[in-house]
This record gives C-alpha cells, structure tokens and sequence, in this order.
C-alpha cells in the first residue's frame, strides 16, 4: 500500500477560491447567508479529506491484543461517508469485515477507525473496499480478510440517472476468505 504524505490543507486559499467559486456560480458572497461560506466549505472539506493525512499504524496505534483462537472476527453496519472523486458528492452506507486472527487481534474501535480513515478522502467505492481489507489483512496479520461495503451515491441520485433507490454493493475478500468456500460463505451469512 503506498503511503501517502499530506500536509495540512490551507483554510485561508481553498476560502478564496469557494469564494470565486462562488461568484462563477452567479451568487454574490456578501450576501448575509453566504458570507462565511467559504470559510466553513474549507473547514467542512479539511475534515472529510483527513484521512489523506493519516496513516494505518497511527490509527491502530498499538491495540493488538494476543487472542489464543483463531475464530472469525465480524464488525458490520460501521456507518461510512466519502465524497466520489468524480464528482465529490457524497457517498454513504455501511461497512461489514470479518478476519480470521492467528494469535493477535485487532482492537475493536480500531477497525471502524481503520474504515473513517479510507472513507475521508476522495474515493471510488471499489478502491476503498481493498484498502480497508488490505490494511486489515497487514495489521492483523490474519489469515484471512472479507470487506462488503453497501452505499448509496448521491452524484447518481442528485445528478446524471437520478436513481433514488440504487445501491452500490463492493466486497473483498483475501487470504482463507479467498481461498476457502466455507469460510467466505460464513462470512456471508454473518453479515446478512
């Protein structure tokens, strides 16, 4: 997974061009409700994209914790929100993993933590869902990994087809949950 160094976003020059922005719309910032505007569109966005700025070790910061089975892990309806990188318009839904630990697992905060982390940046549902099994999978070190992540897209229900009641499903799935039939299969009916 390659890391990304990010630094922090200047406030003050994504405020100005919200306010060009802004104007090339049409609207007229000075106007009483559109005043601050920018400053709050630039505050709104440094929080969504904070993941750019953020790394896995950091955000599991330790809690592995020595576990003598080898069990399925499950955590499902982790409520996730990203922006689309095509039209950074939101997207939303939950987010289902399971792993299979040898020896150690992962703090249970730290797998939704795991999941805000990829979810706050700019995104394509598809990608996500292999950089939160992937990190899991790392983290873990376990044998086996399955991510589904089930949510709604608002640049296709705001804009172009207008679909109100579409949902996107993506999964994947490494190591004994590739592997292995009856081990995904669990996993899929755990989650369902």
């Amino acid at each position: 997974m390659k890391k990304m160094a990010h630094r922090e976003p200047d406030e003050k020059r994504i405020s100005a061009l919200v306010r060009e922005l802004l104007v090339e719309l049409g609207e007229d910032p000075a106007r009483e409700g559109l005043k601050k505007t920018p400053q709050r569109v630039a505050k709104s966005l440094a929080f969504l994209t904070r993941g750019y700025r953020q790394d896995v070790k950091t955000v599991v910061n330790g809690a592995k914790f020595a576990s003598g089975t080898n069990h399925m892990v499950i955590l499902k309806d982790i409520e996730l929100y990203s922006l689309c990188e095509h039209h950074m318009l939101p997207f939303y839904g939950k987010c289902a993993i399971g792993y299979i630990s040898t020896g150690k697992v992962l703090g249970v905060s730290k797998l939704a933590r795991i999941v805000d982390m990829f979810a706050r940046r700019l995104q394509i549902q598809e990608r996500m869902t292999e950089e939160i099994a992937s990190a899991i999978m790392s983290e873990a070190g376990a044998e086996g990994v399955g991510v589904v992540i089930r949510a709604k897209h608002l640049c296709m229900m705001m804009r172009g087809v207008e679909k109100q009641n579409s949902e996107m499903t993506t999964s994947a799935v490494l190591g004994s949950f590739r592997t292995d039939e009856k081990v995904r299969q669990e996993f899929l009916s755990l989650i369902a």
